[in-house]
């Protein structure tokens, strides 16, 4: 059976208005949230960019019992994956309710900051590989010592560990991807309801639960979440390869000039319950086990309710 949880997008929000959500989630009856980790938004409208980990930190102290995690982290290039490694045992320390580790091999928008050569595709998906193996031999809790071709880490012990080691979710997007998730995942992670994936995964023998990231965006009507979601979340329309390797928060804007705004119908729009549900399904239908949904726009709460008691008794 599907579950349904809440995801938290800190390209829209601030780390006290993400953890009162998660709060409202709680309260409303779901059971998960995972968060988004970016360095930057994807463009200025959206506004915010806090840092993961002290978002989980406060999301855990204050509802335990909530699955958490991320969706997703780039564990390669701005952030070393021992380090990535430190953050995720500590917050599945704290989580009472589980935390996975989602990962994915990042985006140019968030990796170039620190001056770092944007590899080609090939190259990234090794560089996951590696760092994936990396952070496990941190979970151990014996001293560390590893010279890769990617990364060093020397004589490095993590002692606050959780009860076992956090499972980690590949987000995958095209077969090269689909297959390293199966070969190094505990999970899967995608943002659209495509089969294929689910059953490419599954067929490479691929374990673990299957997690969707879902958008919608409710609204007194239509016309009003549509004029939402194409200001605040235009990118969603841009084609292809763009979404990995433009640069900057500017790019992208420049980019979404060329998105009509009926670009973003992809998505449900609007207050029609059926019409969410129908889309939701689609994820259940892909094979899909966990799905967390991101509302676009500020009213958490008014779309939970909605949610809650209109959508998820038609799923």
């Amino acid at each position: 059976m599907t579950t349904f949880g809440i995801s938290l997008s800190s390209e829209e929000h601030g780390p006290r208005a993400l953890t009162r959500f998660a709060d409202l989630a709680a309260e409303a009856g779901l059971t998960g949230a995972w968060v988004s980790d970016h360095f930057h938004p994807w463009i200025d409208e959206q506004g915010e960019s806090p840092m993961v980990w002290p978002v989980l930190g406060a999301i855990a102290a204050s509802q335990p019992q909530l699955r958490l995690g991320t969706g997703v982290t780039c564990p390669t290039m701005r952030i070393h994956p021992a380090i990535c490694a430190q953050g995720a045992a500590t917050v599945a320390a704290m989580s009472e309710g589980g935390f996975f580790f989602g990962v994915g091999s990042g985006e140019n928008l968030n990796e170039h900051i620190l001056g770092d050569r944007w590899p080609p595709i090939d190259v990234r998906l090794e560089m996951l590989e590696e760092a994936v193996d990396v952070m496990r031999q941190m979970w151990t809790g014996e001293i560390v010592n590893h010279h890769g071709r990617h990364y060093t880490v020397e004589h490095a012990r993590l002692y606050t560990l959780p009860d076992e080691p956090p499972p980690v979710y590949v987000s995958a997007f095209g077969p090269k991807a689909i297959a390293l998730a199966a070969r190094i995942g505990d999970g899967l992670v995608s943002t659209s309801p495509e089969p294929d994936a689910v059953s490419q995964y599954r067929e490479q023998g691929g374990k673990g639960p299957a997690v969707a990231g879902a958008k919608v965006c409710w609204a007194d009507s239509e016309e009003e979440a549509r004029k939402l979601a194409h200001r605040l979340w235009p990118n969603m329309g841009l084609p292809g390869q763009l979404s990995q390797d433009l640069a900057t928060p500017e790019h992208f804007m420049q980019a979404s000039e060329l998105v009509p705004e009926d670009a973003v119908t992809s998505i449900p729009l609007g207050p029609d319950p059926d019409r969410h549900a129908e889309s939701l399904k689609g994820y259940v239908d892909a094979g899909f086990d966990e799905v967390y949904v991101q509302q676009i726009g500020g009213d958490q709460e008014g779309w939970l309710r909605f949610f809650t008691t209109e959508v998820l008794p038609r799923l």
